[in-house]
């Protein structure tokens, strides 16, 4: 419908800018032509205005209308050609939308704190394929046991009732399973004081949200695995490293810090095959910690997820040592069967694990139905100790060699500890480089890391080495690759050292 001087519409020509709002002008004119066309007053083959008539009709210049008709165009609602004038083009409904609204101030007002660069950057590129992955925690996926799940798949679907919401504390035959599973270890177990989450780090979630004030402390081994998440400061708790050795968390050092404050708290621990450092806490140093924890009536969140990884008999967990219920236990079946399966479990007392399904109701309204009933029949048929004996083996085959490999390769470069189990080795360079530096250019050869100073809490000269998901002959390249840069980062830093003058 072709007009001479606009549209067959003519009161757009009584529309005015508000020269008082804090929106452009230019954004004005856009969204006044926008409108109409989702209106449907300017359909299709609507011839405008000139630039020049509506310069002159909205007492605008016409550099601002020339803006305005090349925003459109590029939102494809107008053409506008050389000698045929601009005409409206699109009115689909995506291009009328109105212009992108601006999150940042909502991005960044969220209570939950975001992920380190670093962190984010691995979140990210364990996803792309040829990287040698030496710092990720999790098992090979190429150990996954395809036959046993598709046995195991198959006998569930014959015996599933259905797949409706589970009760709120879990499957209840997956409960009495793990139960007695921990009952032969010396934990105190009943389906009523355990609670089946979607993986451990739910179950942290929960009792920072649940159990835990703001301001509270949350002490840590230094280093620590939950330094590198933001599931406590999040929700307005301090965390407070304690110092730790070969045996275990220093015992002595917390009893300092507990004895000079009074401040809510609770202690996080994984006292086997630690997280990062590989290191077990020996028999006596959990039960001085114990006695410890009860003198001071210190909560404890005690982290299993690697104890069920141990070369021989795995030592006591602190729960089964537990005489006054101070004690929140932590399982997951991610470590030792599959991460994706998304299924881990408390036990505590009664009326805790009531406080935290109650919330996890309102959270996700229960695990997934299917991993539990998966789970199940894996413990119920006995596969899952069957796999459970040929991977420690397979990880004890993998640490020995990653051990071989960093006696052979960096024998002048750093130090380590010796772990008996779990995925990690503890490396601590003996040059002090720019830790942050040497991920990413180690991501940029090809080689994925996991740097200390996402777990402890000063800058540290450390790596957290997995052997538990790279193959020998893998770890073995990337280490090779993370040598030769090591090397040339501290060849460069010692010549920035010997070029700067020396005192007068």
């Amino acid at each position: 419908m072709p007009y001479s001087d606009g549209p067959a519409d003519e009161d757009w020509a009584s529309w005015t800018p508000d020269r008082s709002s804090s929106v452009p002008l230019t954004e004005q004119v856009v969204d006044m032509v926008r409108s109409r066309v989702a209106q449907g007053r300017w359909g299709i083959g609507t011839t405008l205005p000139s630039q020049r008539e509506m310069a002159r009709r909205f007492n605008l210049n016409r550099s601002t209308i020339g803006q305005a008709m090349r925003d459109l165009a590029a939102l494809g609602i107008v053409d506008g050609r050389r000698g045929g004038g601009t005409t409206v083009v699109g009115n689909t409904w995506s291009t009328l939308l109105p212009r992108s609204l601006d999150w940042t101030g909502y991005v960044s007002s969220g209570s939950f704190r975001a992920n380190s660069s670093v962190i984010q950057r691995i979140n990210s590129l364990e996803f792309e394929s040829g990287m040698i992955r030496l710092g990720t925690g999790e098992p090979d996926p190429r150990l996954f046991p395809r036959d046993m799940w598709t046995a195991a798949s198959a006998s569930v679907m014959e015996r599933i009732p259905s797949l409706g919401y589970p009760e709120p504390r879990g499957l209840l035959g997956l409960r009495e399973a793990l139960c007695a599973r921990l009952v032969d270890v010396g934990i105190d177990a009943t389906p009523s004081r355990m609670l089946i989450t979607s993986g451990a780090l739910q179950a942290l979630q929960l009792v920072s949200v649940c159990l835990l004030k703001p301001g509270s402390f949350v002490y840590t081994e230094e280093p620590s695995y939950v330094k590198s998440l933001q599931v406590f400061p999040s929700a307005g708790m301090t965390l407070r490293g304690i110092p730790m050795d070969a045996d275990g968390l220093d015992v002595r050092a917390l009893e300092r810090i507990l004895s000079s404050q009074s401040r809510p708290s609770i202690l996080y621990t994984i006292p086997t095959n630690h997280n990062p450092t590989g290191v077990t806490m020996t028999a006596r140093r959990r039960a001085d910690l114990m006695e410890l924890c009860s003198r001071y009536r210190l909560p404890i969140i005690e982290d299993a997820a690697y104890e069920e990884l141990c070369d021989g008999p795995r030592p006591r967990s602190l729960k089964s040592l537990d005489s006054t219920d101070s004690v929140i236990y932590v399982g997951t079946a991610s470590k030792s069967l599959a991460p994706g399966l998304r299924v881990g479990w408390v036990v505590a007392p009664e009326a805790i694990v009531a406080r935290l399904g109650d919330v996890k109701m309102q959270m996700d309204y229960g695990a997934s139905a299917v991993s539990q009933w998966l789970l199940a029949e894996l413990l119920r048929d006995g596969s899952y100790d069957r796999w459970l004996g040929v991977l420690t083996r397979e990880l004890h085959r993998r640490r020995m060699a990653a051990l071989e490999v960093l006696r052979r390769r960096c024998r002048s470069l750093a130090t380590w500890n010796l772990p008996h189990g779990g995925f990690y080795i503890w490396m601590t360079l003996n040059h002090q480089l720019d830790m942050t530096e040497l991920f990413h250019r180690a991501a940029d050869a090809g080689v994925l890391l996991n740097p200390g100073d996402l777990y402890d809490y000063r800058s540290t000269r450390s790596l957290r080495m997995s052997f538990a998901y790279a193959k020998p002959e893998e770890f073995d390249l990337g280490v090779a690759r993370i040598v030769d840069i090591v090397r040339d980062m501290a060849a460069t830093d010692d010549g920035r050292r010997s070029s700067r003058p020396g005192r007068p």
